[in-house]
């Protein structure tokens, strides 16, 4: 499985970068977005900054994140989740 973390860019030196992650830094290749720039929101992978963004999309990614890290959400709500996007539902839920 992969994991790619949201960041915000700080700074850009040709194909690198440095962009913070919750609060550290770290230096990334930005050559697979060329068109990123300072202030940017970006998704890291293995030190490569993959995709532009929106603040919205690292509100919502920082949520998830934090849910896998003690979430309200539990196990029972699943079969609920699944059934209201058009899945089956286990049966007796």
């Amino acid at each position: 499985m992969c994991l790619a973390v949201p960041a915000k860019v700080l700074e850009i030196d040709g194909s690198m970068g440095k962009v913070e992650l919750s609060g550290v830094t770290r230096d990334v290749s930005m050559m697979l977005l060329p068109e990123a720039e300072v202030g940017d929101c970006v998704l890291v992978h293995a030190g490569f900054a993959m995709q532009v963004v929106t603040e919205k999309d690292i509100e919502e990614t920082n949520a998830l994140l934090a849910e896998m890290n003690g979430a309200p959400r539990t196990l029972e709500d699943i079969p609920e989740m699944a059934s209201r996007q058009g899945a089956p539902a286990e049966a007796g839920a």
